[in-house]
C-alpha cells in the first residue's frame, strides 16, 4: 500500500538529508521531485498543483524549528498537509436514531461493492456490535445475488432477497423485515455499471426517495487511476454521497487515489479495504495513512490489530506459563495463529517506523516460508511433545522431521530458536512482573 508513492517521497527530500540550512533554490528543487511523486502516483494535477504550491509558501515562509533539522521541518509540513488533504480525521458512520439504519452502498461495476457490503456488515456485527442484515438490491449481474448470500453466509449476517422485484421495493421491503427480525442496521447492496448512467442514478435516487437512507457510500477501486474523480463527482452531484470506501487498497501502491479523491468531492474517506478476507476492513484514520505514505510506518494501527488478534485470556496463559517454566510449542503455536490474523508479515512490517521500507522482497519471501515450516514441525509433533519439549530427543527429532517433510537440521534449528525465545520471554514477564510491583 503505497509503496511506490513512499519511495518517491523519500528519494525527493533525500538531497535535504545533510544540510544544515536550506535555501529558497533547495526547497524548489525539493518540491519539483515531490510534485513529480505525486503525479506519477496518478494524483489528479490540480490538486497536486494546489498541494505543493502550498507546501512551498510554509516552507519558505516559516522559521526552520530550532529542535528540527531541515528535513524534518519539512517532513512536519508535508505530513500536516497530506494529512488536511485526505480529511484531517477519521469520520464513522452515522447511524439514525431510530432503528434500523439503512446504508446504501453505491458504485461501478466491478468495484467491489458486493464484497464491501459483506465486510462492511462483517465489521459492524463484531466492531460495533450491530446487528445487520444484507439486502439484495443488484438484480441484474448475474450471480449477484448467490454471492451476497454466500458472503453472507461467511460473515454469519443473513441476506435479504426477494429475486428480480424492482430494487426500491426490496429496500423498502427491507425495512419491515429488519423490524420484525431485531435488525438494527440495513446494508444495501446496490447495482453497478460499466459506466455511470442515467439508468443507475435514477435507480438510486428511487431507492433513496422510497426508504430514509441514513448514509450513502460510494465504493470506488483505488486501482482505477484518475478515473476516480470524474466517477466520484458523478455519483455525488447525482445522489450525494456521505462518504467513500477505498476497495482493493492493499494493492495499490501508486496511493494516487486516496489522495485524488477525498480533495475532488470533499467527503470523508470512511473505511478502506486492505485484503481479501472479511476482516479486511479498515477505518479510513487520515493521520495515520500520511504517516505510511512518508515511511514512518503506522504504530497505532498495529497495536489495534495486535489486540483484537491476540486473546486475552491467551495472553494470561503463556504468562503463566512462563512464571511456572513451562512456557511450550502449545504456546507457540497459539501466537503464531494469532500473528497470522494480523495479515502478512510485510503488512506488518510496514506499520513499523522505519522499518518496513529497509527489507527486500525476497526477505519477505524468506521469512514467510520460515514461519510455514515453523508451523508444520510443530504440528508433527504429538500433544505430550508440544506441552513438554524437554522429551524429544534425537529419535523423535527424526520422526518429526520426517512427519513434517523437512530435515533433522530444520527441527534442530527450531528447538535452538524456540530455546533462545523462551529466555527472552522469561525476562520480559519478569521485568513486566517488577514493573507492576514497582507501581503498587
Amino acid at each position: 500500500m503505497f509503496e511506490r508513492l513512499t519511495d518517491k517521497l523519500s528519494s525527493a527530500l533525500k538531497s535535504l538529508r545533510f544540510r544544515g540550512k536550506i535555501s529558497e533554490e533547495d526547497v524548489k528543487s525539493a518540491i519539483r521531485e515531490i510534485k513529480l511523486a505525486l503525479l506519477e502516483a496518478d494524483v489528479n494535477y490540480g490538486i497536486v498543483r494546489d498541494f505543493v504550491g502550498r507546501i512551498q509558501a510554509l516552507v519558505i515562509n516559516q522559521e526552520v524549528m530550532k529542535s528540527l533539522t531541515p528535513l524534518q521541518h519539512i517532513i512536519k509540513i508535508v505530513r500536516e498537509e497530506l494529512v488536511t488533504l485526505l480529511g484531517s480525521q477519521s469520520e464513522q458512520i452515522k447511524f439514525s436514531s431510530m432503528d434500523p439504519s439503512i446504508i446504501l452502498l453505491c458504485g461501478l461495476q466491478g468495484s467491489g461493492k458486493t464484497t464491501h457490503a459483506a465486510k462492511l456488515a462483517f465489521f459492524l456485527k463484531n466492531k460495533c456490535k450491530k446487528n445487520p442484515v444484507l439486502v439484495a438490491c443488484d438484480i441484474y449481474r448475474p450471480a449477484a445475488i448467490e454471492q451476497l448470500k454466500s458472503l453472507g453466509s461467511k460473515a454469519l449476517v443473513p441476506v435479504f432477497e426477494q429475486g428480480k422485484v424492482s430494487p426500491i421495493q426490496i429496500a423498502q421491503n427491507s425495512v419491515q423485515y429488519a423490524k420484525n427480525n431485531n435488525h438494527d442496521v440495513i446494508i444495501l447492496d446496490t447495482a453497478g455499471r460499466l459506466h455511470v448512467d442515467k439508468e443507475l442514478m435514477e435507480e438510486l435516487r428511487g431507492i433513496k426517495v422510497g426508504v430514509a437512507v441514513s448514509e450513502t457510500l460510494l465504493v470506488v477501486d483505488s486501482m482505477a487511476g484518475q478515473s476516480i474523480v470524474a466517477v466520484a463527482s458523478a455519483f455525488d452531484d447525482m445522489v450525494s454521497v456521505d462518504g467513500i470506501i477505498l476497495s482493493k487498497i492493499d494493492s495499490d501502491a501508486r496511493g494516487g487515489a486516496a489522495i485524488s479523491v477525498r480533495a475532488a468531492i470533499q467527503k470523508p474517506i470512511k473505511f478502506m479495504g486492505t485484503g481479501e478476507r472479511l476482516a479486511d476492513l479498515d477505518v479510513f484514520h487520515p493521520d495515520r495513512i500520511a504517516s505510511r505514505i512518508l515511511g514512518m510506518g503506522d504504530t497505532l494501527s498495529l497495536i489495534e490489530e495486535a489486540e483484537a488478534a491476540f486473546d486475552a485470556e491467551q495472553q494470561r496463559k503463556i504468562e503463566k506459563s512462563l512464571q511456572e517454566n513451562n512456557f511450550s510449542f502449545d504456546d507457540l503455536l497459539a501466537n503464531m495463529q494469532a500473528i497470522k490474523k494480523l495479515g502478512s508479515l510485510k503488512n506488518i512490517v510496514s506499520m513499523i517506523p522505519g522499518v518496513g521500507g529497509k527489507i527486500t522482497e525476497e526477505q519477505f519471501e524468506k521469512s514467510e516460508k520460515e514461519l510455514i515450516k515453523t508451523k508444520a514441525i510443530i504440528s508433527s509433533m504429538t500433544l505430550q511433545e508440544r506441552q513438554n519439549p524437554d522429551i524429544i530427543k534425537a529419535s523423535r527429532k527424526k520422526r518429526i522431521a520426517d512427519g513434517s517433510g523437512h530435515k533433522v537440521e530444520d527441527v534442530n534449528r527450531l528447538f535452538k530458536q524456540f530455546e533462545m525465545m523462551r529466555q527472552a520471554m522469561k525476562q520480559f514477564s519478569s521485568y513486566r512482573k517488577k514493573q507492576k510491583s514497582n507501581e503498587k
